[in-house]
């Protein structure tokens, strides 16, 4: 077996959460459970009893137990967890009322704003008593168009004490790529800053935000918070109110905590894209709860004593990640900004001035600032810093070298790998393993995580199809509008019966890591942002010059960006106004996420016999790898024009 690049000190393994939590099972249940593998194996076979553990160890609070743990454990789509309890989300996310520092919030021109335990407490009672008065009830939608701020994370929690339903978006967004998402859920209620910063500009929020509340009647009020200007003129937009006027002005308040059962609606996530609108993917409770509690105990051996630091936007699967976080007592930093802005030294310094403790970033990241020259501890003092966690694509070798060289020689790398789908991960951190390169080091505690080749065989040492072959609580409880479930069947169970389909290309190792190759499917996913093709597509067929085109993510650089292929009208040529024409209607109507990096010209776009765009078959052509079923293809002659395409070079 190969070397590692690193190793924990016997003195943190007998430290961390997760030796507790082992000590606690071996009491528990009689067991003799001395390492990770054992664990794991523990936690995979015996499925109920590792959830109820996790449970009791978290100390979750509810106002009545549960009855079972699970029940039809042999379905995917039919599991249940924890029937009978009664619990509220915000009430276990906030715990903890004293003076530590729970939120920092640094925008990328301005002075870090600081928030206690108690602050937030304070702040998201009084927030949760004006929503109830102006009439929010349990299950109606609160919709986000914020930045990565305090008060973002404070409507969340608001919401979620009442037992309402949150969901984001990112004021970077489009006005159709927002609205393509919100007008799904019928939101009541509607959060916006009055603008957002990046690259030493400050852009406004608040066109947009008229124009998409203008779209949308179910809005009965719209809250504008402070940001970019101090008090805005919110005149044209309709049904608003500044923050500071809409909320409760007393202070000391106690927060009425809903008990609403287990499975809850908490959050609607969207999907890509891929077929179609987004589709809404809403997160339980509960589910999320017991998933985050056994991520940041057990996986990541987070403390109060922590400060953590995640470049995120709130659109990002991350954001909620990491307001599940407040549960375990730590001071989170949220940043809006340009991540090189005004320097490439900008985190660093951060990291350096806040004493971090775990900085999460990814490949493309670690790429960019190690072809500047960048060499963080000889620039900084990360003698604070623990851990730093990789997510968003693949770690090359290249990158793990760059850590341990120019970062921090002892230093925690833990590659990661998960999804929106349920807001978190597969492929985890282990606070009681080595580090080996280029590997993610581990399957996540109680989830079934196997590699399946063509014929559907669980294989070991050989790439394959990432999947799930067991429940766990953090599966999706349903897709919004989808009522006879088809859509959730076809996201996740539609190649193998009754095992989730990740749409990851990935191997497990020897060592018991994993090395994931990219993804298997048409979701595109430049620097951790999942994009669909749909949002792309539905985009360009607006441009007269295009008659058709296909979008796909190529992996590049440590990271994956997106092609276009168009196939334009007769007699058109794609000249650079028409590339730049493609670009910026594409960022106007979606995001500068969707926005590809090359657009080529091609003479045909291959499909299906069905008539469905075959973006996998062109990606794995222009990855060099074989192209499977082609017999189904209509014009499979089409793929030749996609061969050792030189603009793909560079």
């Amino acid at each position: 077996m190969k070397a590692p690049i690193w190793e924990h000190s016997e003195e943190f393994k007998t430290k961390a959460n997760i030796t507790r939590f082992m000590n606690f099972v071996n009491k528990q249940h009689g067991l003799s459970v001395g390492s990770y593998d054992e664990l794991y194996d523990w936690s995979i076979n015996n499925i109920p009893d590792f959830w109820a553990s996790v449970w009791e160890f978290a100390d979750i609070k509810a106002s009545k137990p549960y009855d079972t743990v699970a029940t039809n454990l042999d379905q995917m789509e039919g599991c249940k967890w924890f029937q009978g309890a009664w619990l509220n989300y915000a009430e276990n996310i906030l715990r903890y009322r004293d003076d530590e520092t729970a939120l920092i919030f640094k925008g990328e021109a301005q002075e870090a704003v600081r928030m206690t335990y108690a602050e937030l407490y304070d702040q998201v009672a009084r927030l949760a008593k004006s929503l109830r008065q102006s009439g929010l009830k349990v299950g109606d939608r609160v919709a986000s168009f914020m930045p990565n701020m305090i008060e973002t994370v404070v409507a969340g929690l608001a919401t979620a004490s009442i037992g309402a339903i949150f969901a984001t978006t990112s004021p970077d967004f489009g006005v159709k790529g927002a609205l393509d998402r919100i007008r799904q859920i019928e939101p009541k209620f509607f959060f916006t800053a009055n603008g957002y910063s990046y690259n030493g500009r400050a852009f406004d929020s608040l066109e947009k935000a008229a124009d998409i509340v203008k779209e949308l009647p179910s809005i009965e009020k719209v809250i504008v918070v402070p940001y970019t200007e101090k008090r805005a003129d919110i005149s044209h937009v309709p049904n608003s109110i500044h923050y500071e006027d809409f909320l409760f002005k007393d202070s000391g308040l106690e927060i009425q905590f809903e008990q609403l059962p287990f499975d809850h609606p908490l959050y609607i996530l969207y999907t890509a894209g891929t077929t179609g609108a987004p589709k809404c993917i809403v997160q339980g409770a509960g589910n999320t709860l017991i998933h985050l509690f056994k991520e940041h105990i057990l996986q990541y051996n987070f403390s109060r004593e922590d400060k953590f630091f995640w470049f995120t936007t709130s659109a990002w699967m991350l954001w909620h990640w990491t307001v599940g976080l407040l549960a375990v007592g730590p001071t989170i930093i949220l940043y809006d900004g340009a991540p090189f802005y005004p320097d490439i030294g900008t985190f660093w310094k951060l990291a350096q001035d806040e004493k971090v403790t775990v900085f999460g970033t990814s490949p493309a990241y670690l790429s960019a600032i190690e072809k500047r020259g960048l060499k963080p501890m000889k620039e900084h003092d990360l003698s604070n810093l623990r851990m730093v966690v990789n997510s968003a694509a693949p770690l090359s070798a290249e990158g793990f070298e760059y850590v341990y060289r120019d970062i921090k020689k002892d230093i925690w790398l833990a590659s990661v790998s998960g999804g929106t789908d349920m807001l978190g991960g597969f492929l985890e951190p282990n606070p009681l393993g080595p580090v080996y390169v280029p590997e993610l080091q581990c399957r996540g505690l109680g989830l079934k995580v196997e590699v399946f080749d063509e014929r559907g065989n669980s294989v070991i040492n050989q790439p394959g199809e990432l999947v799930v072959t067991a429940p766990f609580p953090s599966m999706p409880i349903y897709f919004w509008n989808d009522k006879d479930g088809q859509k959730y069947h076809a996201s996740y169970f539609n190649v193998y019966p009754n095992v989730w389909q990740h749409g990851d290309w990935m191997e497990i190792t020897e060592t018991g890591g994993a090395i994931i190759y990219g993804r298997s499917d048409a979701t595109l996913n430049p620097g951790g942002a999942r994009i669909g093709t749909a949002e792309i597509y539905s985009t360009v067929e607006t441009i007269d010059e295009v008659e058709d085109s296909v979008s796909v993510g190529q992996d590049w650089q440590n990271d994956v960006r997106v092609i276009l292929f168009v196939k334009l009208k007769g007699g058109v040529k794609l000249t650079e106004d028409l590339i730049q024409k493609i670009k910026t209607t594409i960022r106007q109507s979606s995001s500068p996420r969707h926005v590809p990096a090359k657009i080529i010209a091609v003479d045909d776009i291959p499909y299906s016999n069905i008539g469905k765009k075959v973006e996998l078959a062109v990606k794995n052509v222009i990855s060099n790898r074989p192209v499977p079923n082609i017999d189904n293809l209509r014009n499979p002659e089409s793929l030749n024009l996609y061969k050792d395409l030189k603009e793909l070079q560079t």
